[in-house]
């Protein structure tokens, strides 16, 4: 079992001196993570899938990463630039990537008894973003008829939420001239009148968007109100959120969440996916000041990840972490 609390004593010191040597006995025992090993010295990669460098995934994935080069050892972890949610499953599915970020409604809805990709937890909630200028017609959902939109960059959950909506309003096919960008694509194609909007999802505040509002009257647009003809086929997935008027400094509405999950490779070691879990917890405040999304995270809140099972490293944590 691994402690949760603090001391300054001298036997806490100890314990965290066999903590240390236990994890790195098993982190020299996995020749799987890292591709050769037949140098012992040689760090154990941890590569990371988040996404865009401007979005919440790769500014919580880059402070995990710092976090785990700077307290485990014999690990290097590595970030790896994604077009997020949907790709990042798949590379961990391909084994070339050991940690990721990816939105619940990316997953199947039955896993199976032995899904290759499991959780370590749920990190925080998604909000879908219709982002236009204060000047647009586009106003609701429907007024997106006939217009050019970017819906989210091939392999994101973006996408994957934007499909169902989008079908869910009658809007799919050619209804909506459709573009997939990127975030950072989408926001430049907005600034130069090159669509009309796009949709992203994204903890908040997602940075780009912020940015945007700042410098470009802006508009999100209401969704509030489809969140419950998407739960007809996801009754465990969509959620409506508020965005307030002080995320953006635009009129508040509300819109589709969508739950993060942090998600391994079934395969990794349970003393690793452990101290993972461990540092991702311990260290919240360390992440909430990546982003403020990583510090929504608590160990109550962490082992909802429904459909998807828990590894049993993290299992092992937090039952370790009940008070």
């Amino acid at each position: 079992m691994l402690p949760v609390t603090r001391t300054r004593c001298p036997a806490r010191a100890r314990w965290r001196g066999a903590r240390v040597a236990l994890a790195l006995t098993v982190l020299l025992a996995l020749p799987g993570l890292g591709g050769c090993r037949d140098d012992p010295g040689e760090p154990v990669v941890i590569r990371i899938a988040t996404g865009s460098p401007t979005a919440v995934y790769h500014a919580f994935g880059a402070s995990l990463a710092a976090i785990l080069n700077r307290e485990l050892p014999q690990v290097r972890a590595e970030v790896l630039v994604t077009a997020a949610s949907a790709e990042n499953v798949q590379l961990l599915n391909a084994g070339q990537a050991e940690l990721g970020f990816t939105q619940a409604d990316v997953l199947q809805a039955d896993p199976g008894p032995d899904p290759p990709v499991v959780a370590v937890a749920r990190v925080y909630d998604d909000l879908l973003h219709l982002v236009t200028t204060a000047d647009s017609p586009v106003r609701a959902l429907a007024d997106l008829r006939g217009r050019r939109v970017s819906v989210g960059a091939a392999g994101s959950g973006t996408k994957i939420t934007v499909d169902r909506l989008l079908t869910a309003a009658g809007l799919d096919g050619p209804q909506v001239r459709q573009e997939q960008l990127g975030l950072d694509d989408s926001v430049a194609a907005l600034h130069a009148g090159r669509i009309d909007a796009f949709f992203f999802s994204g903890g908040l505040p997602v940075r780009a968007v912020a940015q945007f509002a700042q410098d470009t009257p802006t508009r999100i647009v209401d969704l509030g109100e489809w969140t419950a003809r998407l739960r007809r086929g996801n009754p465990e997935v969509y959620v409506p959120r508020d965005i307030p008027r002080s995320v953006y400094g635009v009129d508040p509405v509300t819109t589709v969440a969508n739950p993060n999950y942090l998600v391994v490779r079934a395969n990794l070691p349970e003393s690793l996916v452990r101290e993972v879990t461990r540092l991702l917890m311990e260290r919240r405040s360390e992440l909430a000041a990546a982003h403020p999304a990583a510090g929504r995270m608590s160990p109550r809140s962490a082992i909802a990840t429904s459909p998807l099972p828990l590894h049993p490293g993290a299992v092992d944590y937090y039952r370790a972490s009940k008070p």
